[in-house]
Protein backbone atom coordinates (compact mmCIF):
# COMPACT_ATOMS: atom_id res chain seq x y z
CA UNK A 1 0.00 0.00 0.00
CA UNK A 2 1.16 3.16 -0.24
CA UNK A 3 2.21 6.30 1.46
CA UNK A 4 -0.36 8.93 1.06
CA UNK A 5 -0.18 11.31 3.65
CA UNK A 6 3.23 11.84 5.84
CA UNK A 7 2.04 13.94 9.30
CA UNK A 8 3.57 15.80 12.32
CA UNK A 9 6.97 16.21 9.79
CA UNK A 10 8.91 19.97 8.78
CA UNK A 11 8.92 20.15 5.25
CA UNK A 12 11.81 22.23 3.37
CA UNK A 13 10.09 24.76 1.60
CA UNK A 14 12.76 25.43 -0.64
CA UNK A 15 13.03 22.67 -3.77
CA UNK A 16 15.73 20.30 -4.71
CA UNK A 17 15.97 20.83 -8.35
CA UNK A 18 17.90 18.25 -10.31
CA UNK A 19 18.61 17.52 -13.68
CA UNK A 20 17.40 20.65 -14.83
CA UNK A 21 13.98 19.75 -13.51
CA UNK A 22 13.48 16.48 -14.65
CA UNK A 23 13.67 15.86 -10.88
CA UNK A 24 11.94 17.78 -8.46
CA UNK A 25 12.07 17.35 -4.18
CA UNK A 26 11.68 18.67 -1.02
CA UNK A 27 13.45 17.64 2.17
CA UNK A 28 11.16 16.53 5.62
CA UNK A 29 12.04 16.03 8.32
CA UNK A 30 10.72 13.62 11.50
CA UNK A 31 10.30 14.90 15.52
CA UNK A 32 13.03 12.16 16.03
CA UNK A 33 14.98 13.76 13.31
CA UNK A 34 15.05 10.81 10.52
CA UNK A 35 15.06 12.91 7.31
CA UNK A 36 13.47 12.08 3.58
CA UNK A 37 12.09 13.29 0.27
CA UNK A 38 8.99 13.47 -1.29
CA UNK A 39 9.02 14.02 -4.54
CA UNK A 40 8.80 13.44 -8.45
CA UNK A 41 10.80 12.50 -11.54
CA UNK A 42 9.64 13.33 -14.97
CA UNK A 43 9.94 11.71 -18.09
CA UNK A 44 13.29 11.04 -18.34
CA UNK A 45 16.11 8.47 -18.01
CA UNK A 46 18.99 9.53 -15.04
CA UNK A 47 21.68 8.26 -13.03
CA UNK A 48 21.67 9.10 -9.44
CA UNK A 49 24.50 8.33 -6.85
CA UNK A 50 23.80 7.84 -3.42
CA UNK A 51 26.16 8.91 -0.30
CA UNK A 52 23.69 7.10 2.38
CA UNK A 53 21.42 4.15 1.92
CA UNK A 54 18.18 4.51 0.40
CA UNK A 55 15.06 3.11 -0.52
CA UNK A 56 12.60 4.51 -2.99
CA UNK A 57 8.85 4.12 -2.67
CA UNK A 58 6.63 4.29 -5.34
CA UNK A 59 3.23 6.50 -4.19
CA UNK A 60 2.49 7.13 -7.87
CA UNK A 61 3.23 6.39 -11.60
CA UNK A 62 6.01 4.03 -12.22
CA UNK A 63 9.55 3.86 -12.91
CA UNK A 64 12.40 1.04 -14.05
CA UNK A 65 15.35 1.00 -12.31
CA UNK A 66 18.46 -0.61 -12.43
CA UNK A 67 21.40 -1.13 -9.73
CA UNK A 68 25.12 -0.71 -10.22
CA UNK A 69 26.75 -3.65 -11.40
CA UNK A 70 23.21 -5.06 -12.72
CA UNK A 71 21.93 -5.46 -16.37
CA UNK A 72 18.84 -5.97 -15.23
CA UNK A 73 16.12 -3.37 -15.50
CA UNK A 74 13.20 -3.83 -12.89
CA UNK A 75 9.91 -1.98 -12.40
CA UNK A 76 8.59 -0.32 -8.93
CA UNK A 77 5.45 0.40 -9.17
CA UNK A 78 2.92 2.16 -6.36
CA UNK A 79 2.75 0.43 -3.37
CA UNK A 80 6.30 -1.22 -4.22
CA UNK A 81 10.02 -0.12 -3.38
CA UNK A 82 13.55 -0.70 -3.85
CA UNK A 83 16.58 -0.23 -1.65
CA UNK A 84 20.14 0.93 -3.07
CA UNK A 85 23.29 0.64 -1.57
CA UNK A 86 25.28 3.58 0.54
CA UNK A 87 27.94 4.93 -1.75
CA UNK A 88 26.64 3.32 -5.12
CA UNK A 89 24.16 4.50 -8.20
CA UNK A 90 21.00 3.50 -10.18
CA UNK A 91 19.71 4.33 -12.76
CA UNK A 92 16.12 5.26 -13.52
CA UNK A 93 13.64 5.48 -16.60
CA UNK A 94 10.75 6.86 -16.26
CA UNK A 95 7.46 7.07 -19.30
CA UNK A 96 5.12 8.85 -16.93
CA UNK A 97 5.85 10.93 -13.63
CA UNK A 98 7.12 8.80 -10.93
CA UNK A 99 6.16 9.93 -7.34
CA UNK A 100 8.21 9.08 -4.88
CA UNK A 101 9.01 8.88 -0.79
CA UNK A 102 12.98 8.68 -0.30
CA UNK A 103 13.88 6.83 3.06
CA UNK A 104 17.20 7.59 4.08
CA UNK A 105 18.92 4.98 5.85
Amino acid sequence: MSTTQIDGVSVNTQASVYFDGKCVSHGITFPDGTKKSVGVVLPATLTFNTGAPEIMECVAGSCEYKLAGSDQWLTSQPGEQFSIAGNSSFEIRVTEAYHYICHFG
